[in-house]
């Protein structure tokens, strides 16, 4: 039967993981879904806790923080599905979706489909974390002609071949900025739908950071202009 292969990177994610888990493993798709859980060197018992699931999921394990797309790398190089998607470790994004996200790939001609959070009405977890995300999203379509509404969503939906031809270097956030870049380069078809998107603030744990958009700004020019 065919997989789906659900990638969770997890950061010091403690007082979410089993429910996040929980909703996975819960999500009613019509395939079978593979687990692979990765701690990025967490020091809260997220690592403890995600060592007792290695008899009933894939799990890896990072000496140190490497970042996001490092995690995303490991979790790759486990998957056996034909489809890959990543899912964080926080609540804010809802495993229900995955249903819709597979029909939307099966049905179309796409390489991959972007659960986009602003093609309906959803909270925001600050004005300047929604702005940066709408403005790394024009300038990426405003460098590579595409008509994107939310590149930085976890929730990208990838055939498995397709990611792996891809060789994704970016350790950290920009991750996303990378596959789309080269997604795009390569004439590829991203289609988006509109999911659910429960923010947390800053306070709660969200990590990506001013830095991080500036880091997503160097990728997208790096792979607009590289040979």
């Amino acid at each position: 039967m065919e997989k789906l292969s659900v990638i969770i990177p997890v950061y010091n994610e403690l007082a979410t993981i089993a429910e996040i888990i929980r909703r996975v493993e819960e999500a009613k798709i019509p395939v079978v879904k593979e687990i692979i859980l990765v701690d990025d060197g967490s020091t809260d018992g997220s690592r403890e806790y995600l060592r007792q699931l290695s008899g009933r999921h894939t799990v890896v394990l990072h000496e140190k923080n490497r970042g996001k797309g490092a995690a995303v790398r490991s979790g790759l190089e486990r998957a056996t599905g034909r489809w890959i998607i990543v899912q964080d470790a926080d609540l804010e994004y809802d495993p229900a979706d995955y249903g819709r996200l597979l029909r939307a790939l099966q049905e179309s001609r796409a390489d991959a489909v972007y659960g986009s959070r602003n093609l309906q009405p959803n909270s925001r977890s600050s004005r300047r974390y929604y702005y940066g995300g709408r403005l790394i999203t024009a300038l990426m379509n405003l460098l590579f002609g595409s008509r994107l509404t939310d590149v930085n969503t976890c929730y990208k939906l990838f055939n498995a071949a397709a990611l792996r031809c891809l060789q994704v270097e970016s350790d950290r956030f920009s991750f996303c900025e990378e596959v789309t870049a080269k997604l795009l380069r390569q004439g590829s078809v991203i289609r988006e739908i509109p999911i659910s998107y429960h923010p947390r603030t800053f306070a709660e744990g969200k990590k990506i950071r001013f830095h991080d958009g500036i880091a997503a700004v160097a990728v997208i020019l790096k792979h607009r202009f590289r040979r």
